[in-house]
């Protein structure tokens, strides 16, 4: 009976992961189309959103704790509990980005489309993809996977540096424009640190099944 107990509780704290790294991934997507359609209403129901998934958070953190002191977790066990704890965690930044993305918005309102934009949401289609992989990997207790997901932060981080020299070129013949270029720039790093999360998290899945510390991506 104490090893059923353990087990719905495990399947109940994979229902509330994959939750909540769908609604991070749909924040995320959300935030992007916000920003690109300069659609600040859009963007203020992506930050009010956030609220939902800090919560989101908090109950996995309490579901974990009470498994952990009521249903004797042996060795193992503990790796995929302290796991959920960091996958949580991870998931819980990377939708703070969304909202920072969102905010962003507002910023932009007026100004025309940027042609830099397009790096932004390929940046935003790989970031939600890591989350949506990262999940799969967590569901799935697949290190193999965790391990493929996490190369896609190299193209984020590609791209973000890519962005970053063109902003740079731009901010030489349009001085002027100097405060939204560091704004883009800044809405570009918080992709590359979303992708940085999710390595966090696939690490955590190494950790959980092959019971190693590895750096990924180092």
């Amino acid at each position: 009976m104490p090893r059923e107990a353990f087990e719905r509780a495990i399947l109940e704290i994979d229902a509330k992961i994959s939750a909540m790294g769908a609604a991070a991934s749909d924040s995320l997507l959300k935030a992007m189309r916000a920003f690109r359609e300069r659609d600040t209403e859009a963007a203020k129901r992506v930050k009010k959103a956030d609220g939902a998934i800090d919560f989101q958070q908090l109950e996995i953190d309490d579901l974990v704790a009470t498994t952990m002191a009521t249903q004797q977790p042996v060795a193992k066990d503990l790796r995929l509990l302290l796991c959920a704890i960091q996958m949580a965690s991870d998931l819980e930044r990377s939708a703070d980005y969304a909202a920072h993305l969102a905010k962003a918005t507002k910023f932009f309102a007026q100004e025309p489309q940027w042609r830099q934009t397009e790096i932004l949401e390929r940046m935003t289609e790989i970031g939600a993809a890591m989350i949506s992989g990262t999940i799969e990997s967590f569901i799935q207790r697949d290190a193999t996977r965790a391990r493929q997901i996490s190369l896609m932060d190299d193209e984020i981080d590609h791209l973000h540096k890519g962005l970053i020299k063109e902003m740079v070129t731009l901010l030489s013949s349009r001085p002027d424009d100097a405060d939204k270029v560091t704004k883009f720039i800044q809405v570009s790093g918080y992709l590359e640190r979303l992708g940085d999360h999710m390595t966090n998290a696939c690490e955590s899945i190494l950790y959980m099944v092959e019971g190693i510390h590895a750096e990924l991506n180092a």
